[in-house]
């Protein structure tokens, strides 16, 4: 949706570099994961999988915020395509799927990495808006759910706000 790679052309870069692994990220789905998946296994490079989620707070249905969750291994995989079959069920909202921040518990985490999704994330909105009790609050949530698999995404690219 916002990303102009294409497949081939990155694996073949990915593996040119020498670089081990790469990853790719769909908004809201897995639709690239089949051939994504199959190009970097042909080339040697292991495919990380994943997806750019927006999620609903449940407090607040009128707001979203941004993860961004990578499958570890295959407990992952699976919570993640059930959290995306979920979103596209039971989530949507103006025609986009959505998650809820209700469905996230140890289970449905384990087996999945999650990055904070910098300004975009509900910890990083919170920062920003100088709320760090708050902030915290967020961060001991999904530290609770997450344990070591949950970073805080910082990005600097000279946009306002990073």
């Amino acid at each position: 949706m916002d990303g102009v790679v294409r497949i081939k052309p990155l694996v073949k870069a990915v593996a040119a570099a020498g670089m081990p692994a790469v990853a790719v990220t769909d908004q809201g789905n897995l639709f690239a994961l089949v051939k994504f998946y199959r190009a970097a296994r042909a080339a040697g490079v292991k495919p990380i999988l994943g997806v750019d989620a927006m999620i609903r707070d449940e407090g607040d249905s009128t707001s979203s915020f941004r993860m961004l969750l990578l499958v570890q291994n295959s407990h992952g995989y699976r919570n993640l395509t059930r959290l995306v079959s979920r979103s596209y069920r039971e989530g949507q909202h103006l025609g986009r799927p959505f998650m809820h921040r209700a469905w996230f518990d140890e289970a449905s985490c384990r087996g999945l990495i999650a990055l904070s999704g910098g300004r975009w994330g509900d910890v990083g909105r919170s920062l920003l808006s100088g709320n760090l009790d708050e902030s915290r609050s967020l961060l001991d949530g999904w530290r609770t759910l997450f344990g070591d698999r949950y970073y805080i995404e910082l990005q600097r690219t000279g946009r306002e706000q990073e």
